[in-house]
């Protein structure tokens, strides 16, 4: 008898479809004619889900979003170039610590994890700095689940001349950012977000003009992006062995996305997956620790309750026993758990995950579910 794998409500690895795991039962020959047009197929398709035709390039790599995230940056930020990065929340702080160890110059403009950037420091910064030659912005942050004000920062950034680069991680493919509006040299993102594919891939939409003039500029061999582009234009192949089952998932998915009703119909999904968890969770008594007006609806981060009798570790395995996986909080500002909306879950899912936390905390005998103490 099969085991029926448990939902994973998590900002990444993500529940997948039958038909995305499917597409992994063949083995590619990674130099074949027709591995080569599904790379340029997802490739092709990347770029449209940004409306970028017109100037940017899709250039994928393997390994997780960290590692296209580190490639960007590495690729992008010469030796002589400074960057900014709006800091709220672990993944802020982790492109600084990436801007680091890379050995290039690097300024933080830091707000709570709570809060979003501040537009008028950000102003303010650069204005006062012009050493300062690359933004880096994320554009939703998963430590709270908040949502950053890009399309302002975009702004701001474009009108000092800087260059901006989005990590777009939990939000593409789900979330409104269209290249025709919102300027940026480079986007980064993921196979395993919004787009449901599996782990393994990472990719970076990057300003074609900006890509050339990028050459020599990275100091790793294997994360240099303008190398690995000037690979696909040559013959369409990756330089080193590629993620053969993790790219035909990925196509699968971007078909499936298409077939949704792209980013539109994708993040509308999410958003009633949001209100009705969110709305249950409430209703049980607890507290999200952002207001509406700041909450994507990709992950929620709740307070966790303030009884004594609350212990995370027993809460989650019992909400795991009853076929849901949550994640813990990663906030320094409260003790706090987080419960995501996307991957292929529903509202009849949410509304069962939901039921699963009331019986999880009739188990422990938590009766109100209030603020956490340390909040």
């Amino acid at each position: 008898m099969t085991e029926t794998p448990a939902l994973l409500l998590t900002p990444g690895p993500l529940t997948t479809s039958a038909a995305t795991r499917h597409a992994m039962l063949r083995d590619w020959g990674s130099r074949d004619e027709a591995f080569i047009a599904l790379t340029a197929r997802v490739r092709r398709r990347l770029v449209e889900l940004a409306h970028g035709e017109d100037r940017l390039v899709a250039v994928p790599l393997q390994g997780s979003g960290t590692f296209v995230v580190e490639a960007t940056i590495a690729t992008l930020l010469p030796p002589s170039g400074k960057l900014l990065v709006l800091v709220n929340g672990a993944y802020g702080k982790r492109m600084v610590e990436m801007t680091r160890r890379l050995g290039r110059a690097v300024l933080a403009l830091e707000t709570p994890e709570d809060q979003v950037p501040d537009l008028e420091a950000l102003e303010a910064t650069l204005r006062a700095d012009a050493g300062i030659t690359h933004v880096a912005a994320v554009q939703c942050e998963t430590t709270s689940g908040i949502l950053n004000p890009i399309e302002g920062v975009a702004d701001i950034v474009a009108r000092h001349g800087r260059h901006l680069l989005i990590d777009a991680m939990s939000a593409f493919g789900a979330l409104p950012l269209d290249a025709r509006r919102v300027p940026f040299t480079a986007l980064m993102a993921s196979s395993n977000k919004c787009l449901e594919g599996v782990p393994g891939l990472g990719f970076a939409l990057v300003a074609r003009e900006a890509l050339v003039a990028a050459a020599g500029n990275c100091p790793s061999l294997s994360l240099d992006l303008h190398a690995q582009w000037k690979g696909f234009e040559a013959n369409g192949q990756w330089r080193f062995t590629p993620p053969t089952h993790v790219l035909a998932a990925f196509d699968a998915a971007l078909e499936q996305h298409a077939q949704e009703g792209g980013s539109e119909g994708r993040g509308a999904r999410y958003a009633a997956n949001h209100k009705t968890l969110v709305a249950g969770m409430r209703a049980l008594g607890f507290e999200t620790l952002l207001p509406d007006a700041l909450q994507a609806p990709i992950i929620v981060t709740f307070h966790s309750p303030s009884d004594p009798e609350f212990d995370f570790e027993r809460f989650y395995q019992a909400i795991a026993s009853r076929g849901f996986l949550i994640y813990p909080g990663k906030l320094t500002v409260a003790e706090s758990f987080r419960i995501g909306c996307i991957g292929q879950v529903f509202e009849a899912d949410m509304r069962r995950a939901v039921a699963a936390v009331g019986e999880a905390l009739g188990e422990q005998g938590i009766r109100n579910p209030g603020r956490s103490k340390a909040a």
